[in-house]
């Protein structure tokens, strides 16, 4: 269980930052990506991590990217 701690929501954030420099490192940038600032709020044991929303072409580079680790 992540406490709903400054150390358990900085173990999110840690998480997220990995998640992007992953991303950014295959040529995908999703700009809303960060922790759901509601569920870091809320009486839930875990925060989602919010993948926000992208335009077309780095849908596209995603679906790439994924194609091609599936392979």
């Amino acid at each position: 269980m992540v406490a709903k701690s400054v150390e358990g929501i900085q173990a999110v954030e840690d998480v997220v930052n990995r998640l992007r420099g992953a991303l950014a490192a295959l040529g995908v940038v999703l700009p809303s990506l960060r922790v759901d600032p509601l569920t870091a709020a809320s009486e839930e044991p875990y925060p989602l991590v919010e993948l926000g929303r992208c335009n077309v072409d780095t849908a596209q580079r995603l679906v790439a990217v994924l194609s091609e680790v599936r392979r």
